[in-house]
């Protein structure tokens, strides 16, 4: 296992050359293709609804997020599984608001960061370039040595590499673990990280929520709250999901400086697996508690057609911006053309 270890930018590109680390593949542009191509093959196809895609927000597209799994670049050495990922932080700004924007660091351009995906057992290699000017670092829960952990802070301009075995299957999370590591986080520097098992899970349409706050003047206390990086976005842009077919969601909690929230989900219930670290639900519930950085997996079926709202039962925290809803379509709606 290399050292963890601290290069400048020239130095990273002339590495990644030589070493051919794959910079430029499949890991970050082709992320949507290689989904198609990596992941577990099964005999029941899964359809998603078509959904009108508006331009670019930036930094913050929260369409791009739910449905958007980067499975790295692929490659075999000794017999191995490689998943290799290039994370780059930076600094953007977005706009939470007509009136407000607000000042972010960002990975790989995005907020939250890319939903990194390998199977347990696939061995990890995460090309870290940090360019958003203030030292950063990535920290992944899971199961891994110390000089990976990803606590000393990484220098403007500078870059290193963390590599580790992906353990166990479930949803972790990474993010910047550099003090202050509440402001660190909460400025957007943090992303999903999903470790699938041995054995499939069944086949269902998987949908990522991550929710966050916003502090943005600078008081310890979040002015507005996000699904996926955008105050109501997918309240005024609904879900699109089939009726009658299974859905899973993975639920992310990273709103700092509030020490927990729910998640609801309107009409129906839904079975709860804990961090996603189990192949069988503990509960049926319609609303759970989050701490920060608390994330599961969540798996239900819509019957009827409409649309649902899925909030914190907190309202200033769903009012303020923590808000969706999930539109329920038939396969025969000519408006709702099926993508496999």
């Amino acid at each position: 296992m290399p050292n963890n270890f601290t290069l400048n930018k020239d130095q990273l590109w002339s590495r990644r050359q030589l070493l051919k680390l794959g910079m430029t593949g499949a890991g970050v542009a082709g992320a949507a293709a290689l989904w198609q191509i990596l992941k577990p093959q099964t005999k029941s196809i899964v359809r998603v609804p078509s959904m009108e895609m508006e331009a670019p927000q930036g930094a913050a597209n929260p369409m791009q997020v739910l449905r958007n799994f980067d499975y790295g670049t692929v490659k075999k050495e000794n017999g191995r599984t490689i998943r290799e990922f290039q994370l780059v932080a930076d600094t953007s700004v977005i706009q939470l608001n007509s009136a407000v924007s607000y000042n972010i660091w960002d990975l790989n351009g995005r907020i939250p960061g890319p939903t990194l995906r390998a199977q347990q057992g696939d061995r990890i290699r995460v090309l870290f370039l940090n360019k958003a000017g203030h030292s950063h670092s990535l920290h992944f829960h899971g199961v891994h040595p110390s000089e990976m952990d990803g606590i000393r802070p990484i220098g403007n301009g500078k870059a290193t590499i963390y590599e580790f075995d992906a353990e166990p299957y479930g949803v972790h999370l990474y993010h910047c673990h550099v003090e202050p590591v509440t402001r660190h986080i909460a400025k957007g520097l943090y992303g999903m990280f999903i470790v699938d098992p041995p054995t499939p899970r069944p086949p269902a349409d998987e949908i990522v929520l991550v929710m966050a706050g916003y502090d943005v003047n600078d008081d310890s206390h979040n002015e507005y709250y996000a699904f996926n990086g955008l105050p109501h976005y997918l309240m005024h842009h609904p879900v699109r999901i089939y009726k009658d077919q299974l859905i899973r969601l993975y639920v992310l909690n990273i709103i700092e400086y509030d020490p927990a929230v729910t998640f609801h989900l309107h009409a129906n219930f839904f079975d709860v697996y804990r961090y996603g670290m189990s192949m069988k639900g503990s509960e049926k519930t319609d609303v759970i508690t989050m701490g920060i950085a608390e994330r599961h997996i969540l798996e239900f079926v819509f019957h009827y057609p409409g649309k649902y709202m899925f909030h914190p039962h907190q309202d200033a925290i769903a009012e303020n911006g923590c808000m969706g809803q999930f539109e329920v379509v038939t396969e025969n709606d000519p408006k709702n053309p099926t993508k496999n």
